[in-house]
């Protein structure tokens, strides 16, 4: 019985891919390809284990531990990096960005998600479902929400998985939402030695990341050649998924190579023996592939066979890698490699500096960030100096028929770093070219901020607008501060209006314990191609709780334009309604409405601020002794 219902499964989800795939367009001059990289033996490994979700972990600890706190970079990249340190404080001159030429973005749903109270950097990653379920992510573990930004559930990894042979450190988490099946994938990393090196693939049973996850534990160091695997990216195609990341020797985490792992997708969502194979000695040429892309599709569905990758020179340079899986698993494919010339030449910048503290956030390197394909264009972005060693988005998009680049940067030589950005299709129809990009922010004037801008169809920049402004600077460990590594970005496929849905870290307080750390903002955005559609509803234009943790009196400050029935309640970590605090008309646009604890515990709540029809905000508060 148990492979018949497998039989049904496969089949669906092959109907299901089938009907909305897209084909990938071949590279008309083949002559410019090399062969790139070695596909090893097709494994087949097991199913590790179901992960059950309907419980929630309230194991919020108060503390900070050391994982990934590796610098960032080879030794060669932050010599670069500290070349430049004189010439950027000498060109410091803030402004403000002028008007753009591009509508500016508009933020709808807006709300706070994970905070980062066990690892850093905090590693964002999120995507929503056509169906409106959204999951995020760090390195301290995973939530669940809706797309009003109703509070779901929340677990650490440990819990999540709940896996006695998982004794090392779990981090470095990315998650997909595949449309083309409608469901989600998780790749997360476990251990940073040969010994304990495994990446997890995790495939949700339904389009409910609520109703539970198959899972697979996969070698990270699959040539037995003493490495471990980091740093991954994730990208999903009509048949497969992809994995990429980097080896690094253990003992003395030197890079050795990268790799990239190619995984047939229908057995995962079925949660039968999962069959896949790895690439090494990825290079063109005599230049080696490093922390390359997937380019999965722009907009709903998926493309094949085979998928699409970028990369850039993590140190510096003028050119960028199109990679070229050509078929699945099983038919011969091959991996071929692209070199192109870039419009102006690029390199690493030294570190942000934060209001109100001597240290600095850690600006990495240029490796590629994020991509994606669409109408015969590979999408993509970066990191880069704009001038004197100040930090800005590199974009760029690349026609894969003939290898023809447009590219364009954005951001303020001498005021702020922009960094770890991600990029989406923002329009409707496939041959419109628009993207909106999320970013961090920062510079001496302000603390570590959330933002997104606009690049349209003609590649016009509007102004950034602001998600989330920092509350506090950044101090974890002292000296320079990990910032990225990435952020997390996702279209709503189902959306008619082109909604892109964002991650971002800002400086925030999290606790006596944690008073300069990160919590996550998710955002969703859009621009004003979609206002004739979409009636913005009566929202919190911002909403703040005060002192928070909070031992005795807790305060709401909250604006809004609405002149209707407001309720404000405080839910548990399991939903649960506790206590209604108010329930009124609000009687101005700014409001500050105070509480006292009562007969609350200590413990994580959540305070929701809603009207009758629409949550408004779901802000975490934390209850002291």
């Amino acid at each position: 019985m148990r492979n018949l219902i497998w039989v049904v499964i496969l089949s669906f989800l092959s109907l299901s891919t089938l009907s909305s795939q897209a084909l990938k367009e071949r590279v008309l001059n083949a002559e410019l390809s090399e062969v790139a990289g070695r596909a090893s033996e097709i494994f087949e490994t097991p199913l590790a284990g179901e992960i059950l979700t309907n419980s929630n972990s309230s194991k919020w600890g108060q503390k900070v531990s050391s994982i990934r706190m590796r610098e960032h970079g080879s030794p060669q990249v932050r010599a670069i990096k500290a070349s430049k340190a004189d010439l950027k404080a000498n060109s410091y001159n803030p402004q403000e960005e002028q008007q753009g030429r591009a509508s500016d973005p508009i933020i709808g749903a807006s709300f706070e998600a994970n905070w980062m109270e066990e690892g850093t950097p905090p590693d964002d990653a999120m995507a929503i479902s056509n169906g409106g379920k959204v999951v995020t992510a760090n390195n301290d573990g995973i939530e669940f929400y809706n797309a009003n930004g109703q509070f779901l559930s929340t677990t650490k990894w440990a819990d999540f998985f709940n896996d006695a042979t998982l004794t090392g450190a779990i981090y470095d988490p990315r998650v997909i939402y595949d449309s083309g099946t409608d469901r989600f994938v998780i790749a997360i990393l476990h251990g940073s030695s040969a010994a304990t090196s495994k990446l997890i693939v995790c495939f949700s049973k339904s389009n409910d990341p609520s109703s539970g996850w198959w899972y697979y534990k996969l070698s990270g160091n699959p040539l037995n050649n003493n490495c471990w695997f980091d740093f991954p990216s994730l990208g999903v195609s009509n048949n497969e998924i992809y994995v990429t990341g980097n080896l690094y020797t253990s003992g003395n985490d030197t890079y050795n190579q990268s790799i990239i792992y190619q995984i047939k997708k229908a057995e995962g969502f079925a949660g039968q023996n999962l069959n896949w194979q790895y690439w090494d000695r990825i290079a063109a040429g005599t230049e080696i592939g490093f922390s390359i892309v997937p380019a999965s599709y722009g907009h709903s569905g998926n493309y094949g066979p085979g998928i699409y990758l970028v990369s850039s020179e993590s140190g510096g340079g003028n050119t960028v890698k199109l990679w070229d899986i050509t078929n699945d698993i099983g038919a011969n494919p091959e991996l071929k490699s692209y070199t192109i010339t870039t419009s102006q030449t690029y390199g690493p910048s030294p570190d942000g500096a934060q209001k109100g503290s001597q240290e600095g956030l850690d600006n990495g390197d240029c490796r590629m960030q994020s991509a994606f394909y669409l109408n015969g264009k590979v999408h993509f972005v970066f990191h880069t100096d704009i001038g004197n060693g100040w930090n800005g988005i590199y974009y760029h998009r690349l026609k894969v028929n003939d290898l023809t680049i447009r590219s364009s940067t954005f951001g303020l030589v001498g005021s702020y770093d922009y960094s770890y950005p991600a990029v989406a299709s923002s329009s409707v129809q496939t041959t419109d070219a628009s993207v909106l990009i999320g970013f961090l922010r920062t510079s001496d004037q302000i603390f570590p901020e959330v933002r997104v801008v606009n690049c349209d169809n003609d590649m016009q920049w509007s102004n950034s607008t602001l998600i989330k402004e920092g509350e506090t600077y950044v101090r974890v460990f002292g000296g320079t501060e990990r910032w990225g590594d990435y952020t997390g970005i996702c279209r709503r496929q189902n959306s008619p209006t082109g909604r892109i849905w964002f991650s971002g870290s800002y400086g925030a307080r999290i606790g006596a314990n944690t008073p300069n750390s990160y919590k996550t903002r998710v955002a969703e955005i859009f621009t004003n191609q979609s206002t004739a559609t979409y009636e913005l509803d009566s929202e919190i234009i911002e909403s703040k709780v005060y002192p928070n943790p909070a031992s005795d009196r807790f305060h709401v400050n909250f604006e809004t334009e609405i002149k209707e029935l407001v309720t404000i309640q405080v839910v548990d970590i399991n939903g649960k309604l506790v206590k209604q605090l108010y329930q009124d008309i609000p009687k101005s646009t700014k409001n500050i409405i105070s509480f006292n604890k009562e007969a609350l515990t200590a413990g994580i709540y959540f305070l929701v601020i809603s009207t009758s029809t629409k949550i408004l905000s779901n802000d975490k508060l934390v209850i002291t002794d």
